[in-house]
């Protein structure tokens, strides 16, 4: 369990401390593994506005993240940068079995039970198909 706590302000550190990509360990390779959070923010964006969802796509991008952080500290980074967004991302994190049932210290809350957060139907059914 991860006590560290995860702020906008100590983002870049936070991840850098828990990268575990060993296969590549440029900076280069570690800011393209960054921005794949940019890229599921983008397609959750698209999704929400006008209902196209890309699910490989993003479930990709969850894969990869979680190997390059492991799931406790994806789940913490995802929470920081998707707070008002996790019920289209819960799907996703539930597919892949690494969400925990808590999230510790993410900007000024101690504990998160993930278990509160909804889930959005459609997602839901569109993962089913996969």
């Amino acid at each position: 369990m991860n006590k560290e706590k995860l702020t906008e302000d100590n983002f870049i550190l936070f991840c850098a401390k828990h990268y575990i990509n060993v296969k590549y360990v440029s900076t280069e390779d570690f800011v393209e593994d960054i921005n794949r959070i940019k890229y599921i923010k983008k397609l959750i964006t698209r999704y929400i506005e006008n209902g196209d969802l890309k699910e490989r796509l993003i479930l990709n991008h969850i894969i990869i993240l979680n190997n390059c952080f492991g799931p406790e500290i994806l789940c913490k980074i995802l929470y920081l940068k998707f707070k008002d967004q996790m019920k289209y991302l819960k799907p996703f994190l539930v597919l892949s079995s690494i969400l925990p049932d808590k999230i510790y210290n993410v900007n000024d809350q101690e504990t998160i039970y993930t278990g509160e957060t909804e889930m959005d139907t459609n997602i839901i059914e569109k993962l089913r198909k996969i």
